[in-house]
């Protein structure tokens, strides 16, 4: 019996031999640059790869009781809320983005940029409004009962703390990510396909339906991508609403029963849900690849001019996502601040927004440096190994924050045990917690998940800058970092700006990760905000939230601008 065995073990070191021998040689042909950023791509992904590692792993007794109980509530639940969403988005982004693209009534232009909005209000702010606007004792069932004379138990009124609502609130909030993508979509396709269309006797609606819809078939599922990754990160609404899913099983599974190794292995489940949807929406881009031989952007689509009714109805649906997803919430909000401004803007206000401007600052200006740095390392060695790298590093946008809190905090607190055991061995001195329940450790959460939204900037920003100068600079002697220092940074300086900004939005809207990770006694806007809502003290809270919507304000407006001044065609 020992013989087969024996046997095999020259094979195998002899495998692991060649294989070690290969990525030595790898490794002694990476310039500097490129081994730093295989280095940092890998400290990057760390949490990520930490969780992929869990999804084998033996299940504790606690996983048990989770699968045999509430495992398959989690499954429903986020399986309805991402069918729902995905339904809601696609039906009015790419709605509004085929009426503002192609067709022509009053406001059209304003419309383009104001259907952005709702971008600005994390859903969990809108479902504490409408909550507090909806609820029994709010303004609409008190006017119901006003007027119509109605007591309590005479009448029915949709409840809005349900699955339900959870969907409506959500897709106010996420259809925006639909609409851009799908409105460059239609303004992208070809002229003469269109115009085919019209020759060949198409309504505005058949051309619609079967020309421009399956030409945007890409860009409609990257759009829907980005919206179902968001709804599986939320925590916020699905948790006031009192709607189970993974996020909210996780932050139960770890704070309330204190299981770890559950947590992780429930984040792990979560985490190939995501890499199912990425997958699902890859597959689905692959299969709608259509080309443009000529004509697209070279240009204006004529626009169908809509009049009467039809214009009425197109600012209808226009209108309607805007006011429900922006304007009514903030009007609440801004009406609440005012009213109880003596509470609102005092000390805390100010100790809880500088809190969260100097986690958004700091996490802002990490990103742009390693985004810049990594995007940078591509170009100067664009080898399959860097660009995996890379990649790899940029895939914590699609990873919800409760996964990525456990990703991190668990190996962070094991480190710390780790430390801490070798100092009272050889020193006999404990330290603590070093990185565990740190403002360090909190803003590499963020770097993780938001580290993607710079990235993407920063490399398409470098692609546009031609490699001529890159020549140039190096026949004139400048080292890679002087290039990109003296050289490509005031080329790009825009892109790394509104890299910094988006990140810096994000990172003050995020709950899940900062609930998790948060030092002890720093509360953000957002946990604030949280906290206070799940007080039912949502008074207090309209100036800290109307805080933050102004701030989402900023990039929304800045994009908005960038869309009227590059994307008005046909005036």
């Amino acid at each position: 019996m020992s013989t087969p065995h024996s046997s095999r073990r020259p094979a195998l070191t002899a495998q692991a031999h060649t294989a070690l021998t290969h990525v030595l040689n790898l490794i002694r042909q990476l310039d500097p640059w490129s081994l730093g950023a295989i280095a940092i791509a890998l400290v990057i992904a760390a949490p990520i790869l930490f969780i992929a590692s869990n999804v084998l792993t033996t299940p504790s007794t606690v996983w048990e009781h989770l699968a045999a109980t509430v495992l398959p509530r989690y499954l429903i639940n986020s399986a309805i809320l991402a069918i729902g969403v995905s339904l809601g988005t696609i039906a009015i982004g790419v709605s509004t983005a085929w009426l503002v693209s192609v067709c022509q009534f009053p406001g059209r232009r304003w419309w383009e940029g104001l259907l952005l909005f709702p971008l600005a209000a994390p859903a969990y702010l809108l479902a504490y409004t409408y909550t507090d606007f909806l609820e029994f004792s709010g303004p609409v069932q008190r006017g119901l009962r006003d007027l119509f004379g109605w007591e309590h138990g005479q009448y029915w009124f949709p409840e809005i703390r349900s699955i339900g609502g959870a969907i409506a609130l959500l897709v106010l909030t996420l259809y925006p990510y639909v609409y851009l993508l799908t409105r460059v979509a239609f303004l992208e396709q070809s002229v003469c396909t269109l115009e085919a269309s019209r020759v060949l006797g198409c309504s505005p609606w058949r051309s619609f339906v079967t020309v421009a819809i399956p030409l945007a078939r890409p860009a409609i599922a990257a759009g829907t991508a980005l919206a179902l990754m968001e709804t599986l990160n939320d925590f916020g609404t699905v948790q006031y609403f009192g709607v189970d899913t993974f996020t909210t099983g996780i932050y139960r599974t770890w704070f309330a029963m204190g299981d770890r190794p559950a947590a992780t292995q429930l984040a792990a489940i979560l985490l190939l849900f995501v890499f199912g949807l990425l997958a699902i929406e890859r597959y689905s881009r692959n299969q709608a690849a259509y080309f443009q031989t000529e004509g697209s952007g070279s240009s204006p689509v004529p626009r169908y001019v809509l009049r009467g009714g039809r214009a009425v109805g197109a600012i209808l649906v226009c209108a309607l996502p805007v006011l429900f997803g922006f304007l009514l919430p903030a009007g609440v909000l801004l009406e609440m601040a005012i009213a109880n401004a003596d509470q609102v803007f005092n000390r805390d206000f100010w100790q809880f927004a500088s809190n969260s401007l100097l986690v958004a600052g700091v996490t802002a200006l990490l990103a742009v440096i390693v985004a810049t740095f990594l995007a940078y390392s591509v170009r100067l060695n664009p080898r399959w190994a860097i660009q995996l790298s890379a990649r790899v590093a940029a895939l914590g946008y699609a990873i919800p924050g409760s996964a990525i809190a456990v990703g991190v905090l668990i190996p962070a607190g094991t480190i710390d045990n780790a430390i801490d055991h070798w100092m009272r061995s050889t020193f006999n001195v404990s330290t603590g917690l070093l990185f565990s329940g740190t403002m360090a450790i909190l803003v590499f959460a963020y770097l993780v998940r938001f580290l993607a939204v710079s990235y993407g900037s920063v490399e398409s920003s470098l692609g546009k800058v031609s490699p001529s100068l890159d020549e140039a600079a190096r026949s004139l002697g400048y080292s890679p970092a002087k290039t990109l220092a003296k050289i490509h940074v005031p080329i790009v300086w825009s892109g790394l700006l509104t890299a910094a900004m988006t990140v810096f939005v994000d990172v003050m809207k995020e709950l899940p990760a900062t609930i998790a990770l948060r030092p002890f006694n720093f509360d953000t806007l957002a946990v604030r905000i949280y906290n206070l809502a799940s007080d039912e003290r949502l008074a207090e809270a309209s100036g800290l939230a109307l805080a933050l919507v102004v701030v989402g304000m900023i990039p929304t407006l800045t994009l908005g601008w960038q869309i009227s001044r590059s994307g008005d065609r046909g005036n």
